[in-house]
């Protein structure tokens, strides 16, 4: 009876854990190289100094998802989509930026003062709305609708120039004292967004009300963890 149940439970292991996975020495991020999301994951383990704790697959996007990969993230096609050294799985940028976060050594990225911890969430939450507009911007073939996107497009930089003005502290272009999570949230976006200035000629006005924006998106793309979205 006890060999029986040392068997069933060595079955169990195997039907929760995909032949990868078990022989992996790290997790692994299924991911599309020049997806800004993906980015995100990467500039964070930059930030930490732990790049090779993670190992990368890339995803062929000119072929449907292979059936692990879908089995991984719930039948669903978005990556990035990290698999566990024990077949477990989770999925979403901003999920795997925290996990990575609390798992991984290295330098803290979120700010250790609970105030100050909160007001980064307060802009990363701000960033849904951002990337929806850029990216409807950026999709848009009606030329009727243009104007009222990049119209859009504006308002998000412009709310987050009014937070920016309104909680930076540390006199610098950052958020607080340096490029953190907040940082590593929003630059692969700003990246991609220079298609909008590119192909539509829609980039911030040269006006006050944009100017704090500005000097983030210029510091966001300068340090070297934000080459990762290049």
């Amino acid at each position: 009876a006890v060999k029986g149940g040392i068997q069933d439970q060595a079955r169990a292991r195997r039907a929760r854990t995909s032949p990868g996975a078990m022989a992996a020495a790290t997790p692994t991020m299924h991911l599309i190289p020049i997806c800004p999301f993906s980015q995100r994951v990467e500039i964070m383990l930059e930030l930490k100094g732990q790049k090779d704790a993670v190992t990368f697959s890339k995803v062929d996007i000119t072929k449907p998802r292979p059936d692990h990969i879908l089995k991984l993230s719930g039948g669903t096609t978005a990556l990035p989509v990290l698999e566990l050294e024990d077949g477990r799985a989770l999925k979403e940028s901003l999920v795997l930026v925290g996990y990575f976060e609390d798992r991984l050594g290295g330098e803290a990225v979120r700010r250790a003062d609970p105030y100050e911890r909160a007001v980064e969430a307060m802009l990363v939450g701000m960033e849904g709305p951002f990337v929806a507009s850029g990216y409807r911007l950026v999709l848009n073939q009606d030329e009727g609708k243009k104007e009222g996107l990049a119209a859009d497009y504006l308002a998000q930089h412009a709310a987050i120039d009014a937070f920016l003005r309104r909680h930076s502290a540390g006199g610098g272009p950052w958020l607080f004292d340096r490029f953190g999570w907040a940082e590593a949230v929003f630059t692969p976006f700003f990246q991609r967004w220079v298609m909008n200035a590119y192909y539509d000629g829609v980039d911030l006005p040269d006006e006050e009300g944009y100017r704090r924006v500005r000097e983030w998106r210029e510091a966001c793309l300068a340090p070297p963890a934000a080459k990762q979205t290049c």
